[in-house]
């Protein structure tokens, strides 16, 4: 059985902080870490342009938050870690995306309804100050996660309409070529904690109330001092579920340690103290890491390459492959294989050979090899549309010297069962099909 494929993106747009950390970073490490899941983490520069026009604060962004990911402990060997501008089949499928998407559909998403509502209070136009990247940017996250064909993105609960919206681009796309798309599914982690923030609100870079991941222990301690609190005084019992040192304390602290906490907020704690001993759990945890960052983020060639060097292998694994498939699948063939006939009807006639996809009801995904009217190969059934598209990649590329069929028709890959004989077809037409494949790329 395949893995699952677990898709996180990460905007380089500031400098991660304790919130990112713990409802994001560290949850997202430990989940890598499952032999079961195929995990992919990338640096959403492309999105960082929507909102961000100050390019020494994207790089300075990414060079950060690169650091931050390898010293919280994400092993680049084990899992896909790249940036997202070092992938450009992204940006192309963003435009076959673009091609499928329901302009309705779009003026529907949040974040544009929003600035639309904020334009109308004010009097202005709806569009005003509303950038085509803003619309646009369901459409390249979706491109983010139906190019690999991601099962599963861990989101908050504000982005799953853009992982609704990723499967209908998705749908229609299929609809339209083929089934090329796994369809994503959003992840909600109730368990995982939202900080608040200086001042109690949220902790976020909107709000400009964030503790970053990575200052120095000194101010690190002026920070966490400088937490709002209320006017109790000591030995005055404290509510700690209301309480920001509580809740940030808690979301480090072991269950021991958060139980012992809740006991002295009863006993009325001075909020010195209490900001002391929040700061020294927050230290311990932190102070390793922050020795990894620092020497990471000193050497940012190294994490350069590291990027680049992930992006390469992805590229060659994935979304190399499956953009040829895609190309094709759309009509970006080339056009030196057109039989050119005295008609449009002959040059119909003359059409090469193709793979089609497709679901069938039981959930699985199939294909099956054509020349024109006839069926030549019907494949066996496959859990993922990726796996099927693999396969074909193999036929194209190895073409018939590995094939062989034995009983009742099946037909065999090296050692690997694939399908079927379709009635009436032979193995030597298959073989002759994909030799006009391997002359087409040729």
């Amino acid at each position: 059985m395949s893995p699952t494929r677990v898709l996180t993106g990460i905007t380089t747009s500031g400098t991660p902080h304790l919130g990112n950390y713990v409802g994001a970073i560290r949850p997202a490490v430990a989940a890598s870490r499952d032999p079961n899941v195929e995990s992919f983490y990338f640096l959403a520069d492309y999105h960082a342009l929507i909102k961000v026009q100050d390019p020494a604060r994207v790089q300075r962004s990414t060079l950060e938050i690169a650091a931050t990911w390898l010293a919280c402990g994400l092993e680049p060997d084990k899992v896909w870690f790249y940036r997202q501008s070092d992938v450009p089949e992204v940006q192309e499928l963003t435009w076959f995306l673009t091609c499928v998407a329901g302009k309705g559909l779009l003026n529907r998403a949040h974040a544009y309804k929003a600035a639309v509502d904020k334009n109308r209070e004010v009097g202005e136009d709806d569009d005003a100050g509303v950038s085509a990247g803003l619309f646009m940017y369901p459409v390249l996250m979706a491109a983010d996660i139906l190019l690999f064909n991601a099962n599963r993105v861990p989101v908050g609960r504000d982005q799953i309409q853009h992982i609704e919206m990723a499967r209908d681009f998705g749908q229609r796309f299929n609809h339209l070529y083929g089934e090329h798309f796994a369809l994503p599914e959003a992840v909600i982690d109730e368990n995982v904690a939202t900080l608040p923030g200086l001042d109690g609100r949220k902790m976020s870079k909107s709000y400009d109330n964030t503790i970053p991941l990575f200052v120095p222990r000194e101010t690190l301690k002026k920070l966490i001092y400088s937490i709002v609190t209320d006017s109790r005084a000591p030995g005055e019992a404290k509510d700690a579920e209301t309480s920001n040192v509580f809740q940030l304390y808690q979301a480090f602290a072991t269950n021991e340690e958060t139980a012992a906490m809740r006991q002295a907020f009863a006993d009325g704690i001075a909020w010195g103290e209490a900001k002391q001993a929040l700061f020294e759990r927050i230290d311990r945890e932190v102070a390793p890491l922050r020795e990894r960052y620092d020497a990471l983020i000193s050497r940012p060639a190294e994490l350069e390459s590291i990027l680049r060097d992930g992006a390469r292998r992805l590229r060659e694994r994935y979304a190399q492959p499956t953009l040829a498939t895609l190309r094709a699948a759309v009509g970006l063939r080339d056009l030196s294989q057109v039989q050119v006939g005295a008609s449009r009807k002959a040059a119909k006639t003359s059409a090469l050979p193709a793979f089609k996809q497709y679901r069938e009801g039981d959930g699985r995904f199939y294909f099956k090899l054509v020349d024109g009217d006839r069926v030549l190969l019907q494949s066996i059934g496959h859990d993922s549309a990726r796996t099927a598209g693999q396969l074909i990649a193999r036929l194209k590329q190895e073409g018939g010297a590995s094939l062989h069929h034995a009983a009742a028709g099946a037909v065999h890959l090296g050692d690997e069962l694939i399908g079927h004989l379709h009635e009436g077809a032979e193995l030597a037409e298959i073989v002759e099909a994909l030799a006009q494949f391997a002359a087409q790329d040729a």
